[in-house]
């Protein structure tokens, strides 16, 4: 008797945290905000087809994840976020693109990319998705081939897609303005943030996303930027248990979402099919991205394998799936501890008082 007992409670357990891991949570966002991230994102691609150059539809299409960044708040804080979104992701993109000729060097810049899009986020409290999308352009620009030449064509045509997300967030939020249906909430101002600490943190992530990148290097893995974004989104969790949460969404979500991506591809699909599938999954993505991350990570996927190698999931969808797999693996362990540190409270107030003390004797 006394043994099932502790069975059982054991068993109830785990079932408690598997429904945490699967429950949906209730925000929501507007009907209207989702048909705009969806065609922000798909929209370029669709463009790219019909001129007959996906590829170049697929860049513009990273520019279309500024549109994520788009919250319920009056009109011209909008459209001043979506300014400095732009201008940040054009900043990684490009940093990123620079950093091609040498590994090293990407890593150096991965590093310095994810250690002032977190600074800035968190000083501004700019809410999730955060600092990730910035980090994940500059990742999916390190995959690309180190080409100067390329370089302002591939900064313009992502220039373009931010543009074009932004120009559709105003005709979305002039809609909502003419009907009545908006509820501006005016955003939250940072009271006194402690700067040391936001610093601490911000160095933090970026030495593991760094490392992360680093570290697939040393084992030898091709282009594996997918490492990086898997450390970058289990970062983002709140506490250490949501951090925890957040790697098994990300491992087990990336994992089903391989088997759908090997199935998208398996059908060999087209150009049009591609441009088509990214509004679609765009569409899903925004829907589950706040209601729960591991369904959403199902969906973003094949939407990330789309965007950066669509031509290589083409040739070789088994060698590409299991290179990846390895890619969040790695990434997700290297994430995992970085957010255990991370969440070290203690540490980082002795840390933060000693470097305020040492400021103020300069």
């Amino acid at each position: 008797m006394s043994s099932s007992k502790p069975s059982s409670a054991n068993k109830s357990g785990i079932w408690e945290q598997v429904c945490l891991l699967l429950q949906l949570s209730e925000h929501k966002r507007p009907l209207g905000a989702h048909v705009t991230v969806a065609l922000s994102v798909g929209g370029p691609v669709v463009i790219g087809v019909w001129f007959d150059n996906f590829s170049l539809g697929v860049v513009a299409s990273l520019g279309g994840l500024v549109s994520l960044y788009l919250r319920q708040t009056p009109l011209s804080h909008r459209m001043v976020t979506m300014a400095l979104v732009t201008f940040g992701f054009c900043a990684s993109f490009t940093l990123s693109l620079l950093a091609g000729f040498n590994p090293w060097v990407m890593v150096a810049a991965l590093g310095f990319v994810a250690f002032w899009a977190t600074f800035i986020c968190r000083y501004f409290s700019v809410p999730p998705p955060a600092s990730l999308f910035f980090i994940m352009v500059a990742c999916v620009a390190s995959a690309m081939p180190f080409d100067l030449s390329l370089l302002a064509p591939r900064a313009g045509l992502l220039l373009f897609g931010c543009m074009g997300a932004s120009a559709l967030a105003l005709v979305y939020s002039l809609v909502q303005l003419l009907s009545g249906h908006t509820k501006g909430v005016h955003p939250a101002e940072p009271i006194e943030p402690r700067v040391v600490a936001i610093l601490l943190e911000s160095a933090t992530i970026a030495v593991f996303i760094a490392a992360s990148y680093l570290l697939a290097l040393w084992l030898g893995i091709d282009k594996p930027y997918w490492a990086p974004i898997s450390c970058a989104a289990i970062l983002q969790g709140a506490s250490f248990r949501a951090v925890w949460h957040r790697k098994v969404h990300r491992v087990v979500g990336t994992a089903i979402g391989m088997g759908l991506t090997w199935v998208i591809f398996s059908f060999n699909p087209g150009p049009w099919t591609l441009a088509l599938l990214l509004i679609a999954l765009s569409f899903v993505v925004e829907i589950l991205v706040t209601r729960n991350y591991g369904f959403a990570v199902i969906f973003i996927t094949p939407l990330t394998i789309i965007l950066a190698e669509a031509e290589s999931a083409s040739l070789d969808i088994d060698w590409l799936i299991q290179l990846r797999m390895i890619d969040v693996l790695l990434g997700s362990t290297v994430g995992y501890l970085g957010g255990w540190l991370l969440h070290q409270q203690s540490l980082y107030d002795r840390l933060e008082q000693r470097l305020l003390r040492l400021r103020g004797i300069d």
